[in-house]
C-alpha cells in the first residue's frame, strides 16, 4: 500500500512535496484530474529516453505489435 503525506496549500494555492517526494520522482509534474480527485503524475527529465527505457524489451516493429493487438482485440471479441 502506498504512503500517504497530509499536504496543505499556501496562501497562495502552492503546495510543497516533501523532500523524499521530490528526490524520489522529480520536479515536474502532470496534475490529471480523475472523477474523485486529482492526481500527480511524474514528467521525466528526457520522456522520450524514459520511453526507451520502458520498451526495452520489446520486441518487433509498430506496425507488427499494432497487428498483435487488433488480432487480440478481434479474438477477445469474440470475432
Amino acid at each position: 500500500m502506498a504512503d500517504m503525506v497530509d499536504i496543505t496549500l499556501d496562501d497562495r494555492g502552492r503546495l510543497t512535496l516533501p523532500k523524499a517526494l521530490r528526490e524520489r520522482y522529480g520536479d515536474r509534474y502532470f496534475v490529471v484530474e480523475l472523477h474523485d480527485g486529482i492526481k500527480l503524475v511524474p514528467v521525466a527529465d528526457d520522456p522520450l529516453e524514459a520511453l526507451r527505457e520502458e520498451f526495452a524489451d520489446v520486441e518487433g516493429t509498430a506496425a507488427e505489435l499494432r497487428e498483435a493487438g487488433r488480432e487480440t482485440a478481434l479474438d477477445e471479441a469474440g470475432r
